[in-house]
């Protein structure tokens, strides 16, 4: 089977060709419809300054990515973590679009990231799943009943661990079919009504760790410190 790695970023804004970049990477690696256990996650030195609405987002402050690596520095483990695995996005185009941009800054010769992987576009699988409706990941996870109250803010690992559990409630069901030996019924196959089976027992997805909660509060508090205490991070409800 196909290895699967679920992915998210956090950038200094919205458009790598004006020169944003990446400033958080954040993985889950998923092997036969269980989290693994392994995860991917840097925080990283962008070399310049966050737009005021991306921190308004991330919550990620200069101060903070001041002392962290730069791409480059973690680029060879990065590409090594994802390499020959079935990436797993929630809007790919922005997320793909910027780490291209910082792989050809680190060093030409690690190329695209459809080099290394196959990427899936997990809105594109929400909206046909649930067309017409509002498939941001906060939106998906208020309808598949997936606690996100501890997203106050968005961060790169703590979504793609939300993303991996809401991929795995979409898909429920389907894995007989699209993961049988001959793999013909492919990656949206359905019950012949196209409704998914009920009844199923709901897939065990690993949540964020304690250390890696403990390292979002810190980082919470840091924030509302310095904003003398009424930081307005904490009360962002921003959509992916």
């Amino acid at each position: 089977m196909l290895r699967k790695v679920v992915l998210d970023t956090e950038t200094t804004g919205l458009e790598a060709a004006r020169g944003h970049r990446v400033i958080e990477i954040g993985c889950v690696e998923i092997i036969d419809r269980q989290p693994s256990g392994r995860t991917f996650q840097r925080y990283l030195n962008p070399g310049r300054a966050n737009d005021a609405g991306a921190v308004a987002v991330h919550g990620i402050t200069d101060e903070f990515l001041r002392d962290k690596p730069r791409f480059a520095e973690v680029a060879e483990e990065f590409v090594a973590f994802i390499d020959g695995a079935e990436l797993l996005i929630h809007n790919a185009t922005f997320d793909v679009t910027f780490l291209d941009a910082e792989l050809q800054l680190a060093d030409t010769r690690y190329g695209c990231m459809r080099e290394h992987a196959v990427v899936v576009d997990t809105l594109a699988l929400a909206r046909e799943k649930y067309p017409g409706q509002k498939n941001t990941l906060d939106a998906l996870c208020k309808r598949l009943a997936i606690d996100n109250s501890h997203r106050e803010v968005h961060g790169a690992l703590l979504d793609a661990h939300l993303l991996a559990e809401v991929w795995l409630a979409m898909t429920a069901g389907q894995g007989a079919l699209s993961l049988g030996s001959n793999g013909a019924a492919g990656p949206h196959a359905q019950t012949a009504s196209g409704i998914a089976p009920t009844g199923l027992p709901r897939p065990r997805v690993q949540r964020a760790s304690a250390a890696e909660v403990a390292a979002h509060d810190a980082r919470l508090a840091a924030l509302a410190k310095a904003c003398g205490g009424a930081s307005l991070w904490r009360k962002s409800a921003s959509e992916s």
